[in-house]
């Protein structure tokens, strides 16, 4: 089950306010992922999100097709009620209010990855 992590350069200084904001975060409506047929095609497993400075990242722990993870999230409310809250701690704007926009953002901050490790890998387990 893969891991993917989400950059969010943000304005030092403001690790409280940005904590705040997510301590009032609105879950997403169902962990369940379809696509336009209503078939599943993926899960929400878990998200966290770590601040230091100006970097805050969202690392969303999922099984599926990371591309509809990012649709569904770009239809939760909760997300853009938190969009909202972050962009005054922001240092760079981007608009993500529409579907599109927010997959382009989505898409863009995505980092890449260069290694994931799970007891389901490990040598010994096998």
């Amino acid at each position: 089950m893969p891991y993917a992590a989400i950059t969010y350069p943000v304005k030092p200084g403001h690790e409280e306010e940005i904590a705040a904001i997510f301590a009032d975060f609105q879950r997403v409506d169902t962990p369940v992922i379809s696509d336009e047929s209503g078939a599943e095609v993926g899960k929400l497993l878990g998200t966290a999100v770590f601040i230091k400075d100006d970097v805050m990242i969202r690392v969303i722990h999922y099984e599926g097709d990371f591309s509809a993870i990012g649709r569904h999230m770009s239809r939760q409310r909760g997300v853009h009620l938190i969009e909202e809250k972050l962009a005054p701690y922001l240092l760079r704007q981007r608009d993500t209010s529409t579907a599109q926009g927010f997959g382009a953002y989505f898409a863009a901050a995505t980092m890449r990855c260069i290694s994931q490790l799970s007891v389901d890998t490990h040598p010994a387990g096998s």
